[in-house]
């Protein structure tokens, strides 16, 4: 894949990843009557909204997230590789160590954090393959 293309699907993962963590933000801030993300109670985003993952080092654990992404897509439209990769990096051990909290601590599965977790897996991914032909 070229570096064009694997920018193009670093911004597109990015954009998505934006998307998820303003949809956990505007859920904490307003926390609506009708919670989309709320199935049952052992699947529901509640733990990342009000419970025990809501805030990390005390900031809102979504905004840590909004503004991960949105530094990788700020990277990816100045096509800094290693800013990409690092925030990448950065992502992956954030998203490891809130998905620990949630399942072995809370013993909850948050949908939109897994589906996250997959976007930065992904941007993660890319951001390796980008690097790598970068130094080519």
């Amino acid at each position: 894949m070229s570096k064009e293309r694997l920018v193009i699907w670093i911004k597109v993962c990015a954009t998505v990843g934006i998307g998820l963590a303003l949809f956990l933000l505007w859920e904490q801030i307003f926390r609506p009557a009708f919670q989309p993300c709320n199935i049952n109670s052992d699947v529901n985003c509640n733990a990342i909204i009000s419970g025990a993952v809501a805030k990390t080092l005390g900031v809102s654990t979504p905004l840590i997230g909004l503004i991960g992404y949105i530094v990788i897509l700020f990277a990816a439209f100045k096509k800094n590789p290693k800013l990409i990769l690092g925030m990448a990096m950065f992502g992956l051990v954030f998203c490891l160590y809130i998905a620990y909290r949630e399942l072995f601590q809370l013993h909850v599965v948050c949908p939109v954090c897994i589906l996250c977790q997959l976007d930065m897996i992904a941007v993660f991914i890319l951001g390796a393959l980008l690097n790598k032909k970068a130094i080519k």
